[in-house]
C-alpha cells in the first residue's frame, strides 16, 4: 500500500527519494504516529517534501490516493486516553441541532443564574444541568447553538457566547520574515517620506552647489535619513478563532513592523472593548483604557484592525454581551468611538471573503465599518492602503 502511494507521489511530480521514504517507514515501524489519517498527513509530508511551495501539490496528491481512508491498517496502538474522553462527547445530527432552541442573550443569563443555586453536583450528557457532553446550554464538551463554556476545553463547535475561565492568548511574533516580502510590497502603497531627526546622510547634490558657491572648496552638506512618516494604530483581534489565522497574521505584523516606523499595537479579543493590551501574557494585570488611547494618539494615525470579526452578535450589540467580562458598553460603542477618533481606518479580514455573508457578526461589523473591511489577500491589503492613503 505504502510503496503504491510512494509511486503515486512520483507519478505527481513530486521529488520524492528512496532514503526519505526509508525514513517514512522506519518511523511508521517505531510508532511515531498513531494509525490517523491525519497523524500520518502531517508525518509522511514531514519526511518526504522539503519545500513548503510543494505542499499544496502533495495534498491533491494525498486527496488522491487515499480517498476516504479514515486510518491505516496495521498500525494499532492503545487508544489514548483522551480520546476516551472525547468518546463521552454527544455528536448531534444536523436535524438534531435544528431542532435545539436559542434561548435569547436576557434567558440565557437567567437560566444560568438559576441553574448554578439548584445544581448540588457534576452531571455527564443530558440538556439541563451544567455538565459535560449532551446538549445543555452550560457546561463543555457538548453541543448548544447559544451556550456557556464552563470549565474543560472547547468542543471545537465555537457556539459559546460567554466563556466562564481564564483564558491565555499568546502574543504575535513581529520576527516573522517568511512569506513576507509580497505583504510589504503591498503596505508600501501607504507611505509618506519625511526627513527627521539629526542630519546624518551625505546631501549630494546640496554638497556640489555648496562647494561650487564656495569657489571649489570642498564644502560637505548634512541632511535628516529620509522615513515614511505615515503613523499606524495597529489593533489586533487573538484567540478563540484567530487561532486558524496565526500565521497571515504573524506576517501581516512583521511585515508592518519594517514598513512603518511609527507604528504602535495592541491587542483584544473579539471586538474591542473599554480596555486592550499590549502583552498578552499580561492582559489581565496591565490593561490600557481605550479612553486613554483616544487622548493619546492624533488623527493623523491611520487604524488598522485586524480581526476575523466572527463572533456571537451578542457581543458587539449588547451590554453584558463579551465572552469574556461584564462590558458596560457594547463592543459596537466602542468600534464607532475609534472610527470617529481614526476617520482613516480600514478592518482587514483573514477569514475567506467567501464566507462573510454567512457570518452575521460579519454582516454587522461591516455596516458599522462602512465599506472599509477587506480581505486579507495581496488584492484586498493593496484597496485597504490605497483607501488610508487618501486625504480625509
Amino acid at each position: 500500500m505504502l510503496i503504491d502511494f510512494f509511486l503515486h507521489l512520483k507519478s505527481r511530480r513530486l521529488p520524492v527519494s528512496t532514503r526519505e521514504f526509508l525514513t517514512l517507514l522506519e518511523g511508521l515501524r517505531d510508532h511515531v504516529c498513531t494509525p490517523s489519517i491525519d497523524e500520518f498527513y502531517h508525518y509522511s509530508r514531514l519526511c518526504l517534501i522539503k519545500d513548503e511551495s510543494l505542499y499544496d501539490r502533495f495534498d491533491l496528491a494525498f486527496g488522491e490516493y487515499f480517498g476516504h481512508v479514515t486510518e491505516l491498517p496495521g498500525l494499532e496502538v492503545d487508544l489514548p486516553e483522551d480520546w476516551l474522553r472525547a468518546m463521552a462527547r454527544r455528536h448531534l445530527s444536523p436535524e438534531e441541532r435544528a431542532r435545539l432552541e436559542k434561548l435569547g442573550w436576557d434567558k440565557l443569563m437567567d437560566e444560568f443564574k438559576k441553574r448554578l443555586q439548584e445544581q448540588k453536583g457534576r452531571h455527564q450528557g443530558g440538556s439541563k444541568w451544567v455538565g459535560t457532553g449532551g446538549s445543555s446550554p452550560f457546561g463543555n464538551s457538548g453541543y448548544h447553538p447559544e451556550g456557556i463554556r464552563v470549565g474543560g476545553e472547547s468542543a471545537g463547535n465555537r457556539t459559546a457566547v460567554k466563556v466562564w475561565e481564564q483564558r491565555e492568548y499568546r502574543n504575535l511574533d513581529d520576527s516573522v520574515e517568511l512569506g513576507t516580502r509580497n505583504i510589504k510590497v503591498a503596505l508600501r502603497r501607504l507611505r509618506r517620506f519625511a526627513r527627521e531627526g539629526a542630519a546624518e546622510e551625505l546631501d549630494l547634490d546640496g554638497t556640489i552647489a555648496a562647494t561650487a558657491r564656495n569657489a571649489g572648496w570642498l564644502d560637505l552638506m548634512m541632511r535628516p535619513e529620509r522615513h515614511n512618516a505615515v503613523k499606524v494604530l495597529l489593533f489586533l483581534d487573538v484567540g478563540g478563532s484567530m487561532d486558524d489565522h496565526i500565521r497571515i497574521c504573524e506576517q501581516l505584523f512583521s511585515a508592518c513592523r519594517n514598513e512603518f516606523k511609527h507604528l504602535e499595537h495592541y491587542y483584544f479579543h473579539n471586538c474591542v472593548y473599554e480596555t486592550v493590551w499590549r502583552d498578552s501574557h499580561r492582559r489581565h494585570a496591565e490593561r490600557i483604557a481605550v479612553t486613554d488611547l483616544l487622548h493619546k494618539y492624533g488623527p493623523d494615525y491611520k487604524l488598522i484592525i485586524i480581526g476575523d470579526a466572527t463572533m456571537s452578535p451578542y457581543e458587539i450589540l449588547h451590554p453584558h454581551g463579551s465572552i469574556e467580562h461584564l462590558n458596560p458598553e457594547p463592543g459596537a460603542a466602542w468600534l464607532r468611538r475609534l472610527l470617529d477618533a481614526w476617520p482613516s481606518a480600514v478592518w482587514l479580514n483573514p477569514e475567506p471573503e467567501r464566507l462573510w455573508p454567512y457570518r452575521k457578526s460579519i454582516e454587522i461589523i461591516h455596516q458599522i465599518v462602512g465599506e472599509r473591511m477587506y480581505p486579507t489577500t495581496l488584492s484586498g491589503l493593496e484597496q485597504a492602503m490605497t483607501r488610508l492613503s487618501r486625504k480625509h
